[in-house]
């Protein structure tokens, strides 16, 4: 899955994704105090908007150019200031450490690796009293295909126990979907890790 392949797969219709933010998303952010926001794999941007129009300061990462160069065209002149838009690969460019208040990972295809080097640097992403918010189909929803198995992908099952004891987990769980699942798939359920680095 690198460049190429996302950039195919945005260029392959004229939107991907519905253009509102993602709704686990809007649940488990509102109420939150705004700062410095990093969106991971932020595609065509609606929840980068979102957390600005709520006042977050938003780095908004994705390692598509067209996904990028869309989420820029719907950016209002309101909003520019706010958010950062950033042709990034996590696995080889890792974000600074303790430089965000809230590291939000929303159906980012994370490859399980020996080490765990690229989550456990999304992790040391969060600044003391940051939160952390992952969410991800449930696995019994996906289906292995072609070069896809989505074992080899990280869950909240697998990131939970690599929490050191300075997180504390506010939410784990797997959740009905509260809006439709993407065109073409029949995603039911939502699996949800949200938690805090103490300060």
């Amino acid at each position: 899955m690198d460049a190429q392949h996302w950039d195919d797969m945005y260029r392959s219709r004229e939107h991907v994704f519905s253009g509102k933010p993602n709704p686990v998303l809007v649940g488990e952010v509102t109420g939150l105090t705004p700062g410095r926001a990093l969106d991971a794999g932020c595609g065509e941007g609606a929840d980068a908007l979102w957390l600005a129009r709520q006042g977050w300061q938003v780095t908004a990462v994705d390692i598509s150019a067209t996904a990028l160069q869309r989420a820029a065209a719907a950016t209002t002149r309101d909003l520019r200031a706010r958010v950062s838009w950033q042709q990034t690969d996590l696995t080889v460019t890792p974000p600074p450490a303790a430089g965000f208040d809230l590291v939000s990972l929303h159906y980012f295809p994370l490859r399980r690796r020996p080490g765990h080097t690229t989550l456990r640097r999304l992790l040391d992403a969060v600044a003391p009293g940051g939160t952390l918010l992952f969410a991800t189909h449930a696995r019994d929803g996906l289906t292995a295909s072609g070069d896809f198995d989505p074992a080899d992908y990280y869950q909240p099952d697998d990131i939970a126990p690599l929490l050191t004891p300075d997180w504390t987990i506010l939410v784990h769980t797997t959740r009905p979907r509260t809006g439709p699942a993407p065109a073409g798939t029949r995603h039911t359920h939502d699996t949800v890790l949200r938690a805090v680095r103490r300060s």
